[in-house]
């Protein structure tokens, strides 16, 4: 049997983002805090899309400047095109792209 390691991935923007009513930053920002404590590898914290297309990730860059992050965890943000990548870039704290 060969040991590898296996990372962990908690997807929070996937169940946020269909979601009618709105939950402000702060909320977002509460719920991730918590994921972070529990000690996830890879958490998905939001999107930089089209507010129009996604209005519940409108404001991915309040929720993750609200983030107690620590060491052992990596965020992940999904894009869309070349504009959601250089405004995620903008976050050192993200080094995971997804598309």
């Amino acid at each position: 049997m060969v040991s590898r390691k296996i990372q962990i991935v908690e997807c929070p923007r996937d169940a946020m983002q269909g979601l009618k009513e709105y939950i402000p930053a702060s909320k977002k920002a509460h719920y991730i805090n918590s994921l972070v404590q529990v000690g996830f590898d890879v958490i998905d914290v939001g999107s930089f899309v089209s507010p129009k297309a996604v209005p519940q990730m409108r404001d991915t860059s309040d929720v993750i400047n609200l983030l107690k992050l620590k060491d052992s965890t990596t965020l992940l943000s999904v894009v869309l095109n070349q504009r959601g990548a250089l405004d995620a870039s903008n976050f050192e704290e993200i080094s995971i792209l997804g598309y």
